[in-house]
């Protein structure tokens, strides 16, 4: 996709803070650190646009941006970290289940797993409640350049046997040397333009 233009919106902890429009969304879900603002500014072609923390834990929103003034991306807070204080953990887990169970504009959800590694309880425990909610989700595996191409074979093999078989689709991605991008982004405008074709008829 050409990026014309990418902006953030806003920020939001409650659905009444939500953007109020018909654009399409797609949430990128995920471990803290596996890389969903990394591969947001990979995706719109903008170093800064989403804020890559140094440490894990530090995206505690959800988070709007928006594309070529047609499509939405969603930055929703990471889970996971284990230092990160009890009471806000706390917060997260309504936070994001309000938002991936009442988001009507929501069309896609990416599941970020870091490539090289098998996924956590929590990835698949978020794995089965997107099946379990009826949402359309994709695997998307990151910093797939930390590995050689025989040892992503290898690991997409053992992938393909840990996760559940609803993706519609498993797509090995690097933020950093910008591979996989395409094949993404054919799927999120594939998504997209299916959910522009559902809100008409609303």
């Amino acid at each position: 996709m050409i990026i014309k233009n990418a902006e953030f919106i806003t920020s939001a902890v409650e659905s009444s803070q939500y953007p109020d429009w018909d654009c399409p969304e797609i949430a990128m879900a995920g471990r803290s650190n596996v890389g969903k603002s990394s591969l947001i500014n990979a995706l719109c072609n903008r170093k800064g646009l989403a804020r890559v923390a140094a440490a894990p834990g530090k995206t505690r929103l959800v988070n709007f941006y928006r594309v070529n003034g047609e499509i939405s991306l969603v930055d929703l807070a990471g889970y996971g970290y284990a230092r990160v204080a009890k009471t806000t953990k706390a917060t997260w887990g309504p936070m994001i289940e309000t938002y991936l169970k009442t988001r009507q504009q929501l069309c896609l959800v990416l599941l970020l797993l870091d490539m090289r590694h098998d996924p956590s309880e929590e990835d698949l425990l978020m794995e089965r409640w997107l099946q379990a909610t009826g949402r359309t989700y994709g695997i998307v595996l990151t910093k797939a350049d930390k590995l050689t191409r025989q040892e992503q074979a290898r690991r997409l093999d053992v992938l393909r046997n840990l996760l559940l078989p609803d993706a519609c689709g498993i797509f090995p991605v690097s933020a950093d040397k910008w591979t996989g991008l395409d094949d993404l982004w054919q799927l999120m405008a594939d998504a997209a333009n299916r959910e522009n074709t559902i809100s008409k008829g609303r």
